[in-house]
């Protein structure tokens, strides 16, 4: 048996109920937005034509979408028509995926999103949600939306671009020494704009030949060498025009967009090949993407920037200095891979007033006991301060020789060593062997004193009771925002192409798990307050119904039974405290 179903209804259901719960999540997002001051949210659009929508709602239903996993523009415009919240954000209005698709590639957006993080961490703080006074930084890389065979590799570039330079150089002596073009210096040669100028002085003097030629004879002996001439310079015109001009501005564009890096996408620009955690090949294939660096408190992302290099350490620099919000935390934690001789120099310089919390690449290893026992360490060996010399494992002793410097190519930091020689002679023959290497050579250390005191200054900060703590935080804190962002929200690679767009991309991504995690912890602490509230309302008709109970026998005490009543009482006593 089946209930009736039938599909041609004459009756007319109309429900004009369309507004959603005070808890929902589109709440939370429109009174985020609307907090947001005015004069930021608006900007500078065209006096003419059909007016723009108001940023504020396009931003709604961006954050509100990215909250449902929906990234596309078309997927959200079918939203616009079907989903309740969706449309009660968009004021019921129809709004077509090419202006959701304008307005989230637009540079305002851009600037409004990353505004946006300064707001809510205001937020935060005011409500004491910062976690310790604590900003914790870590970095993760993600996927361009760019083919992955699609790169160009700047020592490649760079070879044949050398190579065609060279080429360039020996046609201009060739059309030189055929009297065609003009003295020219040898840098402006292999200029894409150089060439072009031989290439123009080389179609005028074949335009001049083909005047003369045009008022000889049309029969000579011999065949005329102007002819000759001209065939020659056609084919030299060719080869300039048809490859050696475009090849050389191909390789000029790309000096330009490798901007230092050592490859680029050819679909996307911006986007670095790197190695990925997702390596389904199992090859190490190199993909198209962007390093990710974000700040977090309290496993709220508060600051996030987009960054070419695979590395992190050089993106600490440039992420602190970008960050507005950094006055509002007295400690900086991260992890061993920001940890260097530059970046602690950095922070001792430029944040004096800051603590910082971060371990150098060897920390860990140097806690362990296999190296504090080996022998051929540096550190482990025996120094004399007084003298100035060091004793390896076997006795042989080094003097200090000279001091030396090296330029780190990646920073341009110049760092200073202390370079330690082996003597020539030791105590016995068999230490002199020992000294020296197997070229012959006296065997060299090299110690490097400004390092060795930054490092014992971050482990004095990391091994103290303040320090453990504050570090041990940061696994449980800016660690999972990247699961929740690629495997909760599946944001495994962005859906935009250029930095700026990108950086919109992954920045409405971030505000949206933001405002999720907000909206959860509200309505969490709604709910339990609500379970506490029903619970005291069905334990006050018992209290009441007690305390009758209490006035009768406070009378009765002057009954016939005194013991009776003592005993009751003390029952009475005991089932108001249960």
């Amino acid at each position: 048996m089946y209930q009736n179903y039938t599909t041609g209804q004459t009756a007319l259901t109309l429900n004009l109920d369309f507004t959603i719960p005070n808890n929902h999540l589109a709440n939370t997002i429109s009174c985020f937005v609307d907090s947001i001051p005015e004069d930021v949210l608006l900007g500078d659009t065209a006096k003419t034509g059909r007016p723009a929508y108001h940023p504020a709602m396009m931003l709604k239903i961006l954050l509100f979408a990215y909250s449902r996993r929906v990234f596309s523009g078309r997927k959200i415009e079918l939203m616009l028509e079907e989903n309740l919240p969706m449309m009660v954000l968009a004021e019921h209005q129809k709004i077509s995926y090419h202006t959701i698709n304008n307005f989230r590639s637009s540079d305002h957006a851009n600037e409004l999103v990353k505004k946006s993080f300064l707001y809510f961490t205001n937020l935060l703080e005011a409500e004491g949600l910062i976690n310790e006074g604590a900003i914790f930084i870590d970095g993760t890389k993600i996927e361009a939306d760019a083919n992955r065979y699609t790169f160009v590799w700047r020592k490649a570039a760079e070879k044949f671009h050398e190579k065609l330079k060279g080429q360039a150089v020996e046609l201009y002596d060739e059309l030189i020494a055929k009297e065609v073009v003009k003295a020219m210096a040898q840098e402006k040669v292999q200029t894409s704009q150089g060439l072009e100028e031989l290439a123009q002085e080389t179609e005028d003097e074949i335009e001049k030949l083909t005047k003369e030629i045009e008022q000889e004879p049309k029969a000579i002996p011999g065949g005329s060498l102007r002819k000759a001439r001209r065939r020659g310079l056609k084919k030299l015109l060719h080869r300039l025009k048809k490859d050696y001009v475009p090849r050389m501005k191909k390789y000029e564009e790309a000096e330009e967009i490798f901007a230092g890096r050592n490859s680029y996408s050819k679909t996307d620009h911006d986007a670095t090949f790197m190695h990925m955690k997702e390596d389904h090949m199992k090859n190490g294939q190199l993909k198209p993407g962007y390093n990710i660096q974000a700040a977090t408190t309290d496993q709220y992302v508060v600051g996030f920037a987009l960054y070419p290099n695979p590395t992190d350490f050089k993106t600490l620099e440039p992420f602190l200095k970008q960050m507005p919000i950094l006055d509002k935390f007295d400690k900086i934690v991260a992890d061993a891979g920001y940890g260097s001789e530059y970046n602690y120099s950095m922070l001792e310089k430029e944040y004096p007033d800051k603590k910082y919390y971060i371990p150098y690449t060897m920390y860990e290893k140097e806690k362990t006991r296999k190296y504090r026992n080996d022998p051929t360490k540096l550190a482990n060996w025996f120094y004399d301060e007084k003298d100035d010399y060091y004793l390896d494992q076997n006795g042989v002793r080094f003097n200090f020789k000279y001091y030396s410097q090296r330029k780190d190519h990646s920073t341009g930091q110049v760092r200073d060593f202390k370079v330690y020689e082996a003597d020539e002679f030791q105590l016995t023959p068999e230490l002199e062997r020992l000294a020296k290497t197997k070229s012959g050579r006296q065997r060299q250390v090299r110690y490097n004193p400004n390092w060795q005191y930054l490092k014992e200054k971050a482990k004095e900060v990391l091994q103290s009771p303040e320090g453990r703590h504050i570090y041990s935080m940061r696994k449980y804190d800016v660690e999972p925002i990247f699961v929740h962002l690629k495997n909760v929200f599946g944001m495994r690679r962005t859906h935009l192409r250029g930095k700026k767009k990108v950086e919109t991309d992954v920045g409405i991504a971030f505000m949206m798990m933001n405002l999720s995690k907000y909206w959860n912890r509200r309505w969490s602490k709604d709910q339990f307050s609500l379970f506490k509230n029903k619970n005291r309302e069905k334990k006050r008709p018992i209290k009441l119904k007690l305390r009758v109970e209490l006035i009768v026998f406070r009378y009765l005490r002057v009954g016939y039974f005194p013991d009776t009543f003592l005993l009751l009482k003390f029952q009475l006593f005991m089932e108001t405290n249960h």
